[in-house]
């Protein structure tokens, strides 16, 4: 199949080797044994900045991550008129309180899914007209959902091309309050998109939630992260809806944990080489970050866990255990990872209920079943998953679909083999820009 080609329009001045076409990844040639850190959560670093950004008074949020999606995020904010200043892992922001000092202009969201999600709501709940434009893939990924809600409390949109989803023009007189309906099933993004929103229209918004939500954990998240910034939603017993009392964030200075997701491909290369990784900064006991079942299934495969106050260590083994099944639902961002582990198990490993992850920055389940093929591993795909039989990968160029999760997965494989070579590694960029740079540091061969 010929290689898909990188968006480059998505990738930020915060980049780095978006001009490298190709890396080759071989095995360290010694035993890895690192203490490191790891940059905020994505998640947390966006719903941190937009909640920023409408509260009253100045936030000072530590521990932001420098990645494509945040720069985007912060990009969008300063052109609506709020002041954001970023030293190192800092960002200080001057609140608006619900009133866009800019009320007109356009904005551009790269491929920050989060941005999309987070910020049509926010500036419906101001006075103005923008439009909001984002990269070629995620104006082809699905907002029907959110921005319908957000017609029924009050927004007008205009799309440009096709219906309900970016690009668009946004005519916004404030959100009225009251009653909206969200699916459960498509992505948490959207409830979160609209709670972050909600304390700013006229009345009191409640969010019902139509059937099971797919990654609760990060509507809690968002629940919590308001919470920090003054504003206690009120969810009914179960969580299907949460009602927001209209008011407004104060600024807060907050920490944010490091971003558990990206840990895991560093915990994973621990794991894969019998080596050991400590993450510190994190404490998985008390993180609200789903990701951290990654840790249950490396004690399930064999490794050792230490689950510290301030850090997690994996030790990884000769041969990882397989043989068993295990829901993506929660940490589905995992998946891949998952996969690229199990073909150097002692046993298949099956993935499953992980069909929404077809709608990210690629069809990730076809993606990752495509790339383990062409290594000569035998993968079975399902609409929800896949399942991974162990062997002997052949080296080969395999393709990151211009989608950070995929690169970052495959590079795990030449943890194992020699020579296994990544189309457009700049696209990591997406979450972990110095993603290779950290694998090199470990002692891994990395090679432009």
């Amino acid at each position: 199949m010929e290689s898909n080609q990188p968006d480059l329009e998505a990738r930020s001045p915060w980049s780095t080797n978006s001009d490298k076409h190709i890396v080759k990844i071989s095995p360290a040639k010694a035993v890895i044994n690192g203490t490191i850190t790891i940059s905020g959560s994505k998640s947390l670093t966006n719903r941190a900045l937009v909640i920023a950004a409408l509260a009253e008074g100045r936030s000072e949020i530590k521990g932001i991550l420098r990645s494509d999606d945040s720069y985007w995020c912060i990009e969008s904010l300063k052109k609506l008129g709020i002041p954001v200043v970023i030293e190192e892992e800092t960002a200080v922001v001057d609140g608006c309180g619900g009133n866009w000092p800019n009320s007109t202009g356009e904005l551009y969201v790269g491929a920050a899914g989060t941005v999309a999600r987070f910020l049509p709501a926010a500036l419906a709940a101001g006075t103005g007209t923008w439009t909001m434009n984002g990269s070629k893939r995620l104006c082809e990924r699905p907002l029907a959902p959110l921005l319908d809600a957000i017609t029924t409390l009050g927004a007008q949109f205009e799309y440009k091309q096709a219906e309900r989803c970016l690009p668009f023009t946004l005519e916004a007189n404030g959100l009225q309050g009251g009653k909206a309906t969200l699916p459960g099933s498509t992505s948490s993004q959207f409830i979160s998109g609209l709670l972050l929103a909600a304390p700013y229209a006229k009345e009191p918004v409640t969010v019902y939630i139509d059937g099971e939500v797919v990654q609760r954990d990060y509507v809690e998240m968002t629940l919590a992260m308001m919470s920090s910034f003054s504003v206690t939603p009120e969810a009914s017993q179960g969580g299907q809806s949460i009602t927001v009392p209209t008011g407004k964030y104060q600024g807060q200075a907050i920490t944010l944990e490091p971003d558990v997701s990206t840990c895991c491909y560093f915990w994973a290369v621990a794991a894969l080489t019998a080596g050991r990784v400590r993450i510190v900064g994190i404490n998985a006991s008390n993180t609200s970050q789903p990701d951290i079942e990654f840790l249950d299934v490396l004690e399930l495969m064999g490794c050792t866990v230490l689950r510290g106050e301030n850090f997690v260590e994996v030790q990884g083994v000769p041969r990882m255990k397989g043989g068993f099944t295990v829901s993506m639902k929660k940490w589905s961002d995992q998946t891949l990872t998952m996969a690229a582990m199990a073909i150097f198990a002692d046993g298949p490993i099956t993935l499953k209920d992980a069909a929404h992850i077809r709608h990210h920055e690629c069809d990730r389940i076809s993606a990752i079943c495509e790339e383990i093929s062409k290594l000569g591993i035998h993968v079975e795909e399902f609409e929800d998953g896949l399942k991974v039989y162990p062997g002997q990968p052949i080296p080969t160029l395999l393709d990151s679909h211009d989608d950070h999760r995929i690169a970052m997965a495959l590079s795990l494989i030449g943890l194992k083999i020699e020579n296994i070579q990544i189309i457009d590694p700049g696209c990591v960029s997406k979450t972990c820009p110095d993603y290779f740079d950290r694998l090199s540091a470990l002692g891994v061969q990395v090679q432009y």
